[in-house]
């Protein structure tokens, strides 16, 4: 199998430091317009892992992503904002990082380095076989997200990762690999551009996919969401007088008596 490392090649672009600063932004922008296309080439692929990630989670599974640096990150992004969004438990979706949650926002030389703490950092949370484990890494070569989906596949655990490499040694050893395919980066090698906005892009076709699946979304709306600011009261106000043709004060008094907007649908209607 032939692994050439696109995240690595050269830039298309020369003396950067020449450039305005329009030219700059420009010749980003130019190189971002490109990769909602590559995400849609790999559309067949995120479909098989939503269709196996909803048959886990109905049977009582949960999602974790796992990676180092920015990819890590993005997996933490995600899996944080699906309780607010989605209303469900902050132990179905899980992000871990190599260096653990102080490589957040500082660097841990050496953590993505690590063949066995990706698997002690899954065994923390009792990993099994209802689970779902995907790997984030744009080079594919990470060692901490290898080693780590290895053993999965070891356990009969179902694996799966988001690459922009094509045959990396990650996709070898993930069942649903993804790969994502956007080319050099503006900056060579700087994986945290495009790459990143493709791992971002993707990260967030699999959650909201399979939580409209899972029942978590009615019409258009995010009948689940936690109310846990103004903005989000206000919005659940609104779902509720478009919904049901009632006033504001009617709304006001459903939402607080019934917590959400789902609870509140339901009970009116009764």
């Amino acid at each position: 199998m032939t692994f050439i490392k696109i995240t690595e090649q050269d830039s298309n672009y020369n003396h950067l430091e020449k450039m305005t600063v329009n030219e700059l932004l420009t010749n980003i922008n130019n190189e971002d317009q490109t990769v909602a296309f590559a995400v849609q080439k790999s559309i067949p692929q995120i479909e098989k892992l939503v269709l196996k990630t909803v048959e886990k989670l109905k049977n009582g599974g949960r999602i974790f992503y796992l990676g180092a640096g920015t990819s890590g990150r993005l997996g933490i992004l995600d899996a944080s904002e699906c309780p607010p969004t989605f209303g469900v438990p902050h132990e179905l979706v899980i992000g871990l990082i190599a260096g653990g949650d102080t490589a957040i926002r500082k660097a841990v030389e050496f953590a993505e380095d690590s063949t066995t703490q990706g698997w002690e950092d899954l065994l923390k949370f009792k990993v099994s076989t209802n689970d779902v484990v995907i790997g984030l890494a744009a080079s594919g070569t990470t060692p901490y997200v290898i080693s780590t989906l290895q053993k999965c596949n070891e356990h009969n655990i179902t694996t799966s990762c988001i690459t922009c490499n094509k045959n990396s040694p990650l996709a070898a050893v993930s069942q649903y690999p993804i790969e994502v395919i956007v080319g050099p980066e503006f900056v060579t090698g700087s994986s945290r551009m495009k790459a990143g906005t493709a791992q971002k892009l993707v990260l967030n076709m699999i959650s909201t996919s399979t939580m409209i699946q899972l029942g978590k979304i009615k019409g258009n709306k995010m009948v689940d969401m936690q109310l846990s600011n103004h903005k989000l009261v206000e919005r659940g106000k609104k779902m509720l007088i478009n919904e049901l043709q009632i006033d504001k004060k009617e709304a006001n008094e459903l939402l607080k008596k019934y917590g959400n907007v789902r609870n509140a649908l339901l009970n009116y209607k009764k």
